[in-house]
């Protein structure tokens, strides 16, 4: 199934595991992504969007575009300016074409990050202009912050040995392995193991939405324990 979707105020035709390069969103490798602008799905032709649906796609990097050379000049005032620039580009793959019928992955927001030249000065004077006010705050904060130990970030308790590469399970990327592993999750036998309560909260704690549920992490961690 073939999709039309917008973003950074492009317009790019795909299709499931397609790998894209489009202008920058947030999101860090193996996040999961959502655009909500989607034009055209199959020969359903929006107005000017597809009404509930959704394309989602999983981040692989953050690059930056080939350079290019931006020059300027202005016949008898002896005016040159010669400067160059590199786009930055998020490379997504594609995962799932979702119509209104279908309940959509879990995931950020699509957001790009597109900064101006009005922009640039302002944010620069920011930083180089930090207040007394503000920086003493910051340390203060800092040092009234109290220091969490990582049992104590611990929901469960952590199994010995090799942790197991909890990113074989459906959705899990490098980001919400870290979060299961702070939660002393490192096995797909504990997975596996977990009540319905368990998986319940830990997909309250991680905001994942009835991810968990819906790619059945249960019985997929059960037969990846069993192949180890």
């Amino acid at each position: 199934m073939l999709a039309v979707i917008r973003t950074g105020g492009k317009q790019y035709r795909v299709a499931a595991q397609d790998v894209i390069r489009i202008e920058k969103v947030v999101g860090d490798e193996g996040d999961i992504v959502v655009f909500d602008e989607v034009l055209a799905i199959g020969s359903d032709l929006g107005a000017p969007l597809v009404s509930g649906a959704s394309v989602t796609g999983r981040v692989v990097a953050q690059v930056r575009a080939d350079k290019i050379i931006v020059f300027k000049k202005k016949r008898r005032k002896n005016y040159r300016r010669k400067k160059g620039h590199r786009q930055n580009q998020t490379v997504i793959r594609i995962e799932e074409i979702l119509t209104g019928s279908s309940k959509a992955v879990t995931a950020k927001k699509v957001e790009t990050k597109v900064e101006t030249k009005s922009d640039a000065p302002e944010k620069n004077a920011r930083l180089e202009q930090p207040t007394k006010k503000s920086t003493a705050q910051k340390e203060n904060a800092k040092k009234a912050a109290p220091q969490k130990a990582d049992s104590d970030r611990q929901l469960f308790k952590r199994p010995s040995g090799d942790p197991d590469d909890l990113k074989k399970l459906s959705g899990v990327g490098p980001a919400i392995e870290k979060k299961l592993n702070d939660l002393g999750i490192t096995k797909f036998a504990q997975i596996a193991n977990f009540s319905k309560d368990d998986l319940a909260k830990v997909d309250e704690i991680l905001n994942l939405k009835g991810l968990i549920e819906r790619n059945d992490w249960r019985a997929a961690a059960a037969k990846l324990d069993a192949g180890n």
